[in-house]
Order: C-alpha cells, then structure tokens, then sequence
C-alpha cells in the first residue's frame, strides 16, 4: 500500500484505536482524528464519549480533533459533507475500526464514495477475538463504557479489559470483542499516548435497555 494521508474515523474505543495503531506503524499519516458528535448531549455517538474527554485523547495522541456535531437525521450528510472537506485539505483516505459487519462497511464504503475518498478497513476479516487480544498485548488500555444489558449486565461496566475479562465475557455468552454492540469501550492509554487520559467515575446509568458508565 502507497503511503496515505487518511482521516480516521474514531470513536474513542478499542477497534478504531487498533486500526489507526496499525496504519501508523505501517508508516501512514494520520491528519486528523474525525469524530460524530451527538447535537443533544454533546457526546459521540454510540459511545457517549465527551467532547472534553475527546480532546484529551487526541492531545495526548497528538492528532488533530475534527468534531462533527448532527442530529440523527442529519449523521449521513454530515459524514459526506465532512469526508469531502477533508479530501479538499489533502486527505486521500478514511481509515475504519470494522471487523466483519458487511452492512457497516458497505455504509463506509458508500459515504467515501460520494466524498471520493479510499476506504481502508485495517481489521477487516481477521479473527474477533484474536483482535482484542492483540489490543490488550499491545498494551492498550480501555475501560468498558457501555453494555448492551441483552448480553452483560451492568457489573462490566468500568472494568478494564483485559484477557481475564474477555473470558469471562465469553462465558456469558457475548461475542469476546463486543463487534455486535454487546460492549463498547474507552481507551485512555497505550503505546500511541503521550500521557493517559484520567478521568473519574461518577455513576452507573441504566436507559433503553444500555448500561451506562457516567465518567468525569
């Protein structure tokens, strides 16, 4: 592969932060870290990151942080839009944490297309759980932030993963690396990481069926 400047599409969790470690040692250049803000709550989508967490992480990375704030209704547009924004600032790739969900890559593949943007999909097709393994051996570290309390309940949530974590999710019958949304991470330290993220625990929530770790 051609050395790429590429956008990653980051969500502060395990995957996307193994992907962008992967095309880093590859020798690619990251030029920014990009990332869907919910208009609501002024957190991620789907991992209810903090936008005051965020920069934390992409300071400690030293990444430049591009938010993306949308409603729901607006999160397709305004993926294109940014993408394509992006190509105009010398981007010439958007980088994925996807494993194996082919509806998840066919969105990605289908946004970078109207950005015309490459897709690049570091993890895709490789073993679940060997990827978490992988995440963990490297030295990551990430606290579980949300559970889908269909497969885990919510004594997970604040637990670092680990390998003894990651059998014990096994046992409860989860998929190891949580790719079908039984769990969700926050990484705050690693090999990437000039300093960990330090944050405190404030609550354990529970709303539509999703444990909720409350973080400061």
């Amino acid at each position: 592969m051609d050395k790429k400047k590429f956008i990653m599409s980051y969500s502060c969790g395990k995957d996307s932060t193994l992907a962008l470690y992967r095309m880093i040692e590859q020798g690619h250049t990251p030029l920014a870290l990009m990332i869907t803000i919910n208009k609501k709550n002024n957190s991620s989508w789907f991992h209810n990151i903090s936008s005051n967490h965020m920069r934390d992480v992409a300071n400690s990375l030293d990444i430049p942080l591009m938010l993306i704030q949308c409603e729901g209704d607006e999160y397709e547009a305004s993926f294109s839009e940014a993408l394509s924004k992006f190509k105009e600032m010398g981007a010439d790739s958007c980088v994925f944490g996807d494993i194996d969900i082919e509806a998840h890559r066919e969105w990605c593949t289908k946004r970078c297309a109207e950005a015309n943007i490459e897709p690049i999909f570091p993890l895709w097709q490789e073993n679940r759980e060997d990827l978490v393994h992988e995440f963990i051996d490297k030295g990551f570290k990430a606290t579980i932030k949300i559970v889908n309390l269909n497969y885990l309940s919510s004594e997970f949530l604040g637990k670092t993963l680990n390998r003894e974590i990651v059998e014990i999710i096994k046992k409860e019958g989860a998929d190891p690396c949580g790719e079908n949304g039984e769990y969700h991470t926050f990484v705050y330290d690693g090999p990437l990481f000039r300093y960990p993220i330090t944050f405190k625990v404030l609550d354990k929530l529970e709303k539509d069926n999703y444990g909720i770790l409350s973080i400061d």
